[in-house]
């Protein structure tokens, strides 16, 4: 049997934030400092690319039990024999990522409304939920749904679900007293200079609010 995914500090990588240190060390200093999971996303990179950067956060990854998930791009999650694959509304069905992944993968889904509650398949894990908040690392999101939206999801949601969108140390507590099962977040640790100490500060931040 898979454990269950700990969802409670989720990294998605941004290629562009993480600079001249590099996504695959920035990876390695954030899982230091807590991150429980990693998404790697770069829509910009080529499939090669892409390839070659799972493999060197699989590297940083190795021994420490953190999985690696990828968004979207089901080929090479399949050829990096990834822990599993994030989706998005408009991306191939959670069906098929299923069937082509198997049952131990992980199968993450945009949900971003709450009548797309409705339509998440058996194959699905978890939820991704945002934005929360106004956010910039994504142009193309959808408009965001504030705490009260993101609980209504996180209360109709028969899986857990990770709010994101926004969220950094000061929001946290706030995202996770309304049930979140966790938060994932990019800028919050991608695009700050000491990526460990980021990622401290927010399960830091998560822990108080667990034991509040």
């Amino acid at each position: 049997m898979r454990p269950p995914l700990d969802l409670s500090l989720y990294l998605v990588t941004d290629t562009r934030l993480c600079g001249d240190r590099g996504v695959a060390p920035t990876v390695a200093a954030a899982v230091k400092g807590g991150v429980t999971a990693v998404q790697l996303r770069d829509p910009d990179a080529d499939d090669r690319t892409l390839f070659s950067l799972g493999r060197a956060i699989q590297a940083e990854l190795a021994g420490t039990g953190v999985p690696l998930i990828v968004n979207d791009r089901l080929d090479v999650a399949a050829r990096l024999d990834a822990d599993g694959v994030h989706l998005g509304q408009r991306d191939l069905s959670p069906d098929t990522a299923r069937r082509r992944l198997g049952p131990r993968a992980y199968i993450g889904l945009s949900i971003s409304r709450p009548g797309q509650l409705a339509h998440v398949p058996d194959s699905v894990d978890h939820l991704g939920v945002g934005p929360v908040f106004a956010q910039s690392t994504k142009p193309d999101a959808d408009a965001p749904l504030g705490l009260d939206g993101m609980a209504r999801i996180v209360r109709e949601s028969p899986l857990p679900c990770v709010a994101i969108g926004g969220i950094g140390p000061s929001r946290a507590a706030a995202v996770m007293g309304r049930g979140a099962a966790g938060i994932a977040v990019v800028s919050a640790i991608c695009g700050r200079p000491d990526p460990r100490a980021a990622a401290h500060s927010l399960v830091r931040t998560l822990r108080q609010e667990i034991s509040a």
